[in-house]
């Protein structure tokens, strides 16, 4: 497989992976929870938050399906390439697959739970998933082949998908600083849980750097600044 097919599969396992994981997420950990679940319209904001955020950080790459029936859709228009059909069909499924684990594993933890819990064991790894994806779309929509001056839009979506999913699970951090400035305050106990949102959050980005460096190849590690710009073209 070459690497322009290579990265086209990658960008619609990610896609359909943050589409799973955010929608269905939304669902199974916010959309019940007591006094303050989101519910029906949270639930549909955070699928189309999903959308929105990967076909900024990756539509430029692959088109953005994320959906088998929109790729046989756009092929039998003309607009998808024969041969891309069944290798991203195939990412979609395994992207949706292993989102689905992953929301199992955060939200399956705790022992007797139920669909619509969620788990204290799913914490550290609800932060390294949802840094990685904060990262991902910080850089995907940064890279040269991006939509320019958008940058900001998707970027504070997906930091609003991120709470809509994860502040019934961690109160949301995905920034070690923004944990360890209240935690001074808090007291020992919230000071004693520093080491998972520094940890956690640390190796998500990482993770998502390095993946970075092969996806957008060099365009996605010179210069990002994360706010809007304006690119001038020689």
């Amino acid at each position: 497989m070459d690497s322009d097919i290579s990265r086209r599969v990658v960008a619609e396992f990610f896609g359909t992976f943050w589409l799973v994981l955010g929608g269905c997420g939304a669902a199974v950990l916010a959309a019940g929870f007591p006094g303050l679940g989101i519910g029906f319209l949270g639930v549909a904001f955070a699928f189309g938050l999903t959308v929105l955020t990967m076909a900024y950080a990756v539509g430029h790459i692959s088109g953005g399906h994320f959906n088998p029936a929109v790729t046989l859709g756009l092929w039998s228009a003309g607009r998808c390439a024969s041969g891309h059909v069944v290798p991203y069909i195939i990412a979609q499924v395994i992207g949706a697959i292993i989102a689905a684990l992953v929301l199992w594993w955060i939200a399956s933890g705790k022992p007797g739970w139920i669909p619509g819990g969620f788990a204290a064991n799913g914490c550290f790894l609800t932060e390294v998933v949802m840094t990685f994806f904060f990262l991902f779309i910080i850089i995907g929509t940064t890279s040269k082949g991006a939509a320019a001056g958008f940058a900001g839009i998707p970027i504070g979506l997906a930091l609003t998908l991120i709470h809509l999913i994860s502040i019934p699970v961690t109160n949301t951090s995905v920034n070690p600083a923004r944990s360890t400035g209240p935690a001074l305050f808090a007291g020992s106990a919230y000071i004693g849980q520093l080491w998972l949102f520094w940890i956690g959050p640390i190796i998500g980005a990482v993770i998502a750097g390095l993946l970075a460096r092969w996806m957008y190849e060099t365009e996605a590690i010179v210069g990002t600044v994360v706010v809007e710009e304006r690119r001038v073209t020689p």
